[in-house]
């Protein structure tokens, strides 16, 4: 505002109080304005129109006896409309508006537990915002808007709930690392229990083969040589095949010295031994 030869100006989003020997005149718009000294007009003081901030930290309890410090925003401003009133009523406007806001914090909190305090910010700042609306209006001002921007409890408070959070999670780590141990060792077990199925399988066809086989060498045998019976195609065959393990393990280069009982009649006991062998094989796997 300046002011030179009785002239004075107002600024943008600002109006001015004019006064008349010290008694409340008019409200003064923006622009520049002629103000003769001589007749007792002077301006009194400028209200600005702009939209302010005052934030407000108030420390109360919950309803479960935790102290937290609630920070309130309040976003207001002043009417063009009822400047007067919001010039002359007032005499601390934020001091006012922060009253206000520790009266309706301190009631409205203690009557939830720290948890609800959290999820109910909107109903707190609610509350604030029309008991502040009922009041300020009548000094001139408005209030656009009302935040409860945080809720800090004590910090031994924030360890405590951090320490309980953490260990719920880790109950549930926990609880999952348990269930899939259990299902790889399900997994595991009905692998080996397949995998045992399906060798026991293999060496019963195995043996199956080798009785098939033997059946089929000792029938052809005794049809194309005439005079000779089963029993005596199965014991050349049964020696044929000992001879050739003892070929084979005498030519392996990696085998261990092997001991085996041999004599005249040591190849009619080993002939003998694997055809009941055989035989009781063949009968297993008929039945």
């Amino acid at each position: 505002m300046g002011q030179a030869l009785c002239c004075v100006q107002v600024d943008q989003s600002t109006v001015a109080i004019k006064e008349q020997f010290g008694k409340f005149d008019e409200v003064l718009e923006p622009g520049c304005h002629c103000l003769p000294w001589i007749f007792g007009k002077r301006i009194a003081g400028q209200l600005s129109l702009r939209l302010q901030q005052l934030d407000v930290k108030c420390e109360t309890k919950t309803k479960d006896n935790v102290f937290v410090n609630v920070v309130a925003s309040i976003q207001y401003r002043a009417l063009a409309d009822k400047a007067s009133d919001a010039f002359y009523k007032l005499s601390n406007t934020r001091s006012q508006i922060q009253a206000y806001v520790f009266d309706v914090i301190r009631a409205s909190v203690p009557k939830l537990n720290l948890d609800d305090a959290f999820e109910q910010k909107n109903d707190i700042a609610k509350a604030v915002e029309n008991e502040l609306e009922k009041a300020m209006s009548a000094y001139g001002f408005e209030i656009v808007q009302t935040l409860i921007v945080d809720i800090e409890p004590d910090e031994r408070v924030k360890r405590a709930m951090n320490e309980i959070n953490a260990a719920a999670r880790m109950r549930v780590a926990a609880n999952e690392k348990a269930e899939a141990e259990k299902i790889l060792q399900i997994k595991k077990a009905e692998g080996e229990a397949e995998s045992k199925y399906l060798s026991g399988l293999g060496i019963a066809r195995q043996r199956q083969a080798i009785v098939d086989g033997l059946r089929d060498s000792v029938l052809g045998f005794s049809v194309n040589v005439p005079g000779t019976t089963a029993k005596d195609v199965m014991d050349m065959v049964l020696v044929t095949q000992y001879f050739d393990t003892m070929k084979e393990i005498g030519a392996a280069s990696k085998s261990s010295a092997v001991f085996i009982p041999h004599g005249p009649g040591a190849v009619r006991d080993v002939a003998a031994q694997i055809r009941d062998g055989l035989l009781q094989g063949s009968s297993h796997t008929d039945q």
